[in-house]
């Protein structure tokens, strides 16, 4: 893609789009595959660099994968990578290196983990420290708390609770709870994991129990505290699975629906999906948009803010769904009156700090923002009050996604660097501009 894309002042929204497969179901599932006997046929796996760099990491462990032209993906797994050296690089994909650290620590070998230069600011001192407490033998390369990683052959024992914290990230919990079935052994003593502190992002350790749970291993739960893993559990193929549509990128044709007069209508994800985003349903309902929610699919219809029409202002505490929270911020500019974001300090670790990216990029479109530590207030623009502006995206694609939906303010908008969707959704901004009309 170019490095700079203009955007064109958009007055409505109409059309249907087919969402990619989740990144968080596909990387989840490409691991478990891995590890489960017996082959895997998958459908529907995103194609990004997310899940890229994931194939790329298990075809070095020695993982058979195998493509057929209609776009099947076949993994042959076992209990142990067949290549115990290997040198891996995981981008900027929370997604993959989380899991695979905490795998490769629990089964030992000889490996390095490294990333981009913000995945070696990202943190992950919360789940070294979990793993080193069962023995595991890993050593940070740069900083400490920090990617890259070297993993040795420790002395992994899980005869006492597995803790770690949850106050950072919902992917160390998901790491450790994945990797917990390999300590389990035949000996049939469980492996208990314990959660220091408030888990945030509990939508997405339910896809991961869910995923558990369709690969042979079921995990009991007491709150979001305490999680049991009977022992003599291993993972066992499905025979196939097919993967969902992603609902963190749903929510922008959500959002398009909501704001452009609608109809959009998004296919492969719907109120049977297990991915927690799909609540944006319930925020755009909430601000006023018409939803109707089928298994698979979702069609909004709303306001025309390109006429003046205005979306109910929200006060609301985004937890449970933080990358679906950056969507509500961009609609907060077509809102009624302040729009408040809470609960959304997981924003600070992802792919840039979020808080202060949406921060300054929605103030150089004209916005009033205020933030704080975990939290973030945006202040509507009255029409006359927009100014075109050229927006960074810090390489992330979350960013370059939100501010596509500020065409509605009735000045040009241009994204920089607008390739980072490719982390995700590479066809976003085609897909985008067959919405998107005048």
């Amino acid at each position: 893609m170019p490095d700079r894309l203009v955007l064109p002042p958009a007055g409505s929204a109409r059309g249907s789009v087919t969402l990619p497969g989740s990144k968080s179901i596909s990387n989840r599932v490409l691991l478990l595959s891995a590890l489960a006997q017996g082959q895997t046929e998958l459908r529907g796996l995103l194609d990004s660099d997310d899940t890229r760099v994931m194939l790329d990491s298990l075809q070095r462990l020695g993982v058979p994968i195998e493509h057929d032209a209609g776009g099947v993906l076949r993994v042959s797994g076992a209990p142990r990578f067949p290549t115990e050296a290997a040198e891996l690089f995981l981008g900027n994909a929370g997604t993959a290196i989380r899991p695979l650290t905490a795998a490769l620590a629990v089964l030992g070998g000889h490996y390095t983990l490294s990333g981009v230069p913000r995945m070696h600011e990202r943190p992950i001192g919360d789940l070294v420290d979990a793993l080193r407490g069962l023995g595991a033998d890993i050593d940070y390369l740069g900083t400490p708390g920090y990617p890259p990683l070297r993993i040795g052959r420790g002395s992994p024992d899980a005869r006492r609770p597995v803790r770690v914290k949850g106050t950072v990230s919902s992917q160390f919990l998901t790491a450790v709870l994945m990797a917990a079935p390999l300590l389990a052994g035949p000996s049939g003593e469980p492996v208990i994991v314990e959660v220091q502190g408030e888990l945030i992002s509990k939508p997405y350790i339910e896809i991961t129990l869910n995923l558990m749970r369709r690969f042979g291993v079921e995990v009991a739960r007491e709150g979001w505290q305490r999680f049991t893993i009977a022992g003599g559990q291993a993972y066992r193929s499905p025979g196939a699975y097919h993967i969902e549509g992603d609902a963190s990128s749903a929510s922008y044709f959500m959002a398009l629906g909501a704001i452009g007069g609608g109809p959009v209508r998004i296919a492969g994800a719907g109120a049977q999906s297990i991915q927690g985003d799909m609540a944006f349903a319930d925020v755009v309902r909430d601000m006023g948009a018409q939803v109707s929610l089928q298994n698979d699919s979702v069609e909004v219809r709303g306001v025309r803010v390109a006429r003046g029409e205005r979306l109910r202002a929200f006060d609301r505490d985004f937890n449970l769904i933080p990358d679906a929270a950056m969507t509500a911020a961009a609609l907060a500019l077509y809102a009624d009156g302040p729009c408040m974001l809470r609960g959304i300090g997981s924003w600070r670790v992802k792919e840039t700090d979020r808080i202060a990216a949406m921060h300054a990029e929605l103030a150089k479109l004209g916005a009033r923002v205020e933030s704080g530590p975990d939290w973030l207030e945006v202040h509507p623009l009255e029409t006359g009050q927009w100014r075109s502006a050229e927006i960074a995206t810090y390489d992330d694609h979350r960013m370059a996604m939100c501010f596509s939906l500020a065409v509605f303010g009735g000045v040009p908008v241009t994204i920089l660097e607008p390739g980072c969707v490719a982390k995700t959704f590479p066809e976003y901004f085609s897909v985008y501009q067959n919405l998107v009309h005048p």
